[in-house]
Formats: structure tokens, sequence, C-alpha cells
């Protein structure tokens, strides 16, 4: 099997661009519509983490949380508080079950935990 890929309802196709694409980094691998006026189904994918947004009322639930580990938390953390987005200024909190998170919520209340396995030493 291949990791799963995760469905995210969207509600706005200008805000899912400017928090997955602008904000996050993600690169569009590929567009759907049914016609000009149906909803957006978006995949986008940044290294090995592919993500699917959806405005189809039936595709997912609003308010899904998904975990996306990393290899370098500090350095994604910089790399967005270098780009313009208003909404949103994460910190990374230690916790106790051998986590580093950064913890992100997109603007349809989808919560992404970004988070890197500390090292045991």
């Amino acid at each position: 099997m291949k990791p799963p890929i995760p469905i995210l309802r969207s509600f706005s196709e200008a805000e899912a661009r400017a928090f997955y694409i602008d904000w996050l980094g993600f690169e569009v691998v590929f567009e759907h519509r049914f016609g000009p006026e149906f909803p957006l189904y978006l995949a986008v994918r940044r290294g090995a983490c592919e993500l699917h947004i959806s405005g189809h009322h039936g595709d997912a639930t609003p308010g899904s949380a998904l975990r996306i580990e990393v290899d370098d938390l500090d350095a994604l953390h910089a790399e967005l508080g270098a780009r313009d987005y208003p909404n949103l200024r994460p910190g990374i909190e230690e916790m106790p079950w051998g986590f580093r998170e950064m913890r992100l919520t997109d603007p349809f209340g989808n919560r992404l935990v970004i988070c890197q396995r500390v090292a045991e030493s």
C-alpha cells in the first residue's frame, strides 16, 4: 500500500490557494471541475506529502485533523515566518510524547499538526 491521501474540505478557492500554495509552499498536482460553475477539487504536494482539497459538499468534513511529520521543523517554521500570511503565526511546542509540534488551522477549520520526532538521547 501507499500512504493515504487526506481530503480536506474547502469553502473558498482563493483562501485555499493562499493558505496551501502561497503560504505553506505546496505545488499544484492537478485541478478538476465537472463544469465551469462547479466547485474545485485540487491536489497539492510538497515533498512526499500530498493533500486533496475539495469544495464538494460530500467529500470531507470541515474540522478534520492530520499529522504531517517533517525532518526539520525549525527550518519550516522559519520559512513560514518569512512569508506574508497575516492570519496565522504559529509557534513550536515540545510535547511529552516525544515530538515537537507546530499546529496550524486552515481557513476552513481543518487542523494540520506539523511535527518532528525528538531524537532520543
